[in-house]
């Protein structure tokens, strides 16, 4: 009871905070830029908003959420687009509303995958290969935009160009590395060797890295090596869509900095959606936008307002579309329960035992 009443307690100063940072955002703005703003000014950029931007932007949005289904029916064989669509939906939603809402979308998502009729191994398998293409997305998006920013040539001096591709390229080398012992043994043995000779380097003795590698890819293994392509592709994909969102976004309300610097936004913004101050970086991520565009010399009202309107679409609207999925969901699994008796057997694809 004193847990609950803690995450209750957590739930609300986190939420709160969010809404905070959000509210006062353009007195945040002012004192991190220099550069004044209001809501007045924002909300005139908002009603420059035409419809067909909107629809624009619906589209993006839908076609980004279909194409992450394809993550979660390349992690789950047997669950269908639109399972995945209703679980990503649920879980995006209750992960947006509280801090360290990850472990309350995992809840859900064993919850709502076990109703559907698949076994808890094929579940946790489902939740550690999302989760590690995630991950190693989440590290190779600042990369890539190091790399933009350097093609664009917005570095200011040779010495910051160097460090730059050296960060760059170091965080796309370790993301090869860590790919490829997921799939090759051997690389999986060298990487293991590695990581323990520096825990004993550190005097971690008791600590063995290599075991926790092989448990890993014990579980993860034919998954990884039968669709690490559709797993990849449909990420790269989900991104390029966020990318675009937050492209029209920019276009949208006069903030559009460049193509090498649109890419550097979307890079930080998704890193600081990482800032588990806040339910999935809420305020956070927003202030960082706003930071970086005033940085690439865009105004501070439509800085400001492209940011909130791509929160709106990456954070605001996953609530209420999780809600009814949710509910949608409740109501299914509440009618199938009363007409079970009459029902023919389920023809649902299990996961293997």
């Amino acid at each position: 009871m004193k847990n609950t009443w803690l995450q209750i307690v957590l739930s609300t100063l986190s939420l709160a905070l969010a809404v905070t940072l959000v509210v006062y955002l353009p007195q945040i703005v002012h004192a991190l830029t220099g550069k004044p703003v209001s809501w007045h000014e924002i909300g005139r950029v908002f009603g420059t908003l035409g419809a067909g931007t909107i629809a624009l932007m619906t589209a993006l949005w839908l076609l980004s959420l279909l194409a992450y289904t394809f993550v979660l029916t390349g992690s789950l064989p047997g669950l269908n687009n639109l399972q995945a669509l209703t679980l990503n939906a649920a879980g995006s939603a209750v992960s947006n509303l509280l801090p360290f809402g990850g472990a309350a979308g995992v809840a859900l998502t064993f919850g709502m995958t076990r109703g559907w009729g698949f076994a808890n191994r094929a579940i946790v398998v489902m939740t550690l290969v999302s989760g590690i293409w995630n991950t190693l997305f989440r590290f190779i998006l600042p990369a890539v935009g190091i790399i933009a920013l350097l093609m664009a040539g917005e570095v200011p001096n040779a010495t910051v160009a160097k460090a730059g591709w050296t960060g760059a390229i170091s965080i796309l080398a370790l993301c090869a590395v860590v790919a490829a012992a997921l799939y090759w043994d051997r690389a999986a043995a060298l990487l293991g060797r590695f990581l323990d000779a520096l825990a004993r380097l550190v005097r971690l003795r008791r600590v063995r890295p290599s075991e926790a590698l092989d448990h890993l890819r014990a579980d993860t293994a034919k998954t990884v090596r039968t669709k690490w392509a559709q797993l990849s592709v449909a990420m790269v994909f989900f991104l390029g869509l966020q990318w675009a969102i937050m492209a029209v976004c920019m276009h949208a309300t006069g903030a559009y900095p460049g193509l090498a610097q649109s890419i550097a936004v979307f890079a930080l913004s998704r890193v600081l959606t990482s800032a588990l101050i806040t339910p999935s970086g809420a305020g956070i991520m927003e202030g960082g936008v706003v930071l970086l565009l005033t940085a690439f010399g865009v105004a501070a009202a439509p800085a400001t307002a492209t940011a909130l309107l791509f929160g709106f679409w990456t954070y605001t609207i996953e609530i209420p579309f999780g809600g009814l999925a949710l509910g949608a969901w409740a109501l299914l699994r509440r009618r199938n329960g009363r007409n079970a008796p009459t029902e023919p057997p389920s023809t649902i694809s299990k996961a293997p035992q």
